[in-house]
């Protein structure tokens, strides 16, 4: 029983520590990358807004904080192009119409996407490179309550203002203003993902799209894949469903049937990467939407847990 019970607290330690950290550990995505204003789209960047929302659940009453690493662009990890000369502004929401906008919850910066009340931001250029920047102490009731997400909803952009170079970065929702410690019960999610993919052949990286029960089907949207290998969707009952894949700064688009076992699910949607010639700094954009058109959630920490297609087996009889 004691041995039990440890295993359960780990694996409950282990689901925390993926919720606060963005990419989370299970998505094997090196970093998130928003390129400057003037930045060229065929690099992988669509739209050069990234935005990001983390849930508080209703019982946390302390402070929180959104660390980000490596804001500024001028690292080892950052895409330069000519000079380093990007700009990017970093700013937190709470508030009303946070989450509940709808421009807010659509794959590119359009409309009132800005909506809430803006809690704090700041422009980088080549400050924080290789460090983390704290935003906060924020109250966890300064962001919208969402019953449908589960708790206050916090919203985080990241936006190239000016220059051209890709800046790679991470977050954490954090109790602390100095180290990573989570949030207990947190989660993330976006609605569109624009992130660096790993350099290294065969390497396979995840998003993972919640399917309620309303969805009948689902149009996925990916940018710039340079043909870097294969892109497939694992459900809980079917082990593969090839996805339409994009070439260099085009759109790849591809329209899926959800069979009914699928719904209240977790969809895995993986990147594999090219294994005879992979692709070098490659970045990707990456959306779902319904059968209305409207854009569905990935979890950092997949609701329900990954899908593990059931095992088909077959008995012949021998003659």
């Amino acid at each position: 029983m004691k041995l039990i019970y440890s295993v359960f607290i780990i694996l409950i330690t282990s689901n925390i520590v993926m919720a606060q950290s963005v990419p989370a550990p299970e998505e094997n995505i090196p970093y998130l990358v928003t390129f400057g204003a003037n930045g060229d789209k065929s690099w992988g960047d669509d739209d050069f807004c990234q935005i990001f929302f983390f849930v508080v659940p209703k019982t946390q009453k302390s402070s929180v904080y959104f660390r980000v690493y490596d804001p500024g662009t001028g690292s080892s990890i950052d895409e330069k192009k000519g000079e380093f000369n990007t700009k990017t502004k970093f700013a937190v929401f709470g508030g009303t119409g946070c989450i509940t906008n709808k421009d807010a919850r659509g794959t590119d910066p359009k409309g009132k996407w800005y909506s809430g009340n803006i809690l704090s931001h700041k422009i980088f250029g080549n400050e924080y490179v290789d460090d983390w920047y704290t935003f906060g102490p924020f109250n966890p009731t300064s962001g919208e309550y969402s019953k449908k997400y589960g708790g206050y909803v916090f919203k985080v952009s990241a936006r190239g203002i000016s220059g051209d170079d890709g800046n790679l970065y991470k977050y954490f929702m954090s109790t602390s203003s100095s180290s990573n410690v989570p949030v207990e019960g947190g989660n993330a999610f976006t609605f569109e993902y624009t992130f660096r993919l790993n350099d290294k052949p065969g390497e396979v990286s995840h998003v993972y799209p919640y399917i309620d029960s309303n969805v009948v089907s689902v149009k996925q949207g990916n940018f710039d894949w340079d043909n870097d290998g294969d892109l497939k969707i694992i459900t809980n009952t079917r082990l593969s469903i090839p996805l339409q894949k994009s070439g260099d700064g085009d759109w790849g688009r591809s329209e899926h049937k959800v069979v009914e076992a699928e719904k209240e699910s977790t969809f895995d949607v993986q990147f594999h990467k090219n294994k005879a010639a992979p692709a070098k700094n490659n970045n990707i954009s990456f959306y779902i939407t319904n059968q209305y058109g409207e854009s569905m959630p990935f979890y950092t920490v997949p609701i329900g847990g990954i899908p593990k297609p059931k095992s088909v087996i077959r008995i012949t009889k021998k003659k």
